[in-house]
C-alpha cells in the first residue's frame, strides 16, 4: 500500500512540473515581444548562404523599422 501511495504522489508531482513547464513554453513563445528572432528563424530555411541569409535580415530591419 505504501508504494502505491509513493507512485500515485510521483505521478502527481511528474504531472505538475510537465504542467508548469508547458505553461512556461507557451509563455516565452507567444508573450514575448521579439517576433525578429522568429521571422528570421522562420526564413532561415531559404537562405542557400551567409550573403543570402544577410540580406534576408537586412529586409527584416527594414521592414522593422518602417512598421516601428
Amino acid at each position: 500500500m505504501a508504494i502505491q501511495k509513493i507512485l500515485i504522489e510521483a505521478h502527481s508531482i511528474i504531472t505538475l512540473i510537465s504542467f508548469v513547464t508547458f505553461i512556461g513554453i507557451v509563455w516565452w513563445s507567444y508573450f514575448r515581444k521579439q517576433p525578429k528572432d522568429f521571422d528570421e528563424a522562420a526564413l532561415s530555411p531559404f537562405a542557400d548562404d551567409q550573403e543570402q541569409l544577410d540580406k534576408v535580415k537586412a529586409q527584416l530591419d527594414a521592414r522593422e523599422r518602417h512598421h516601428g
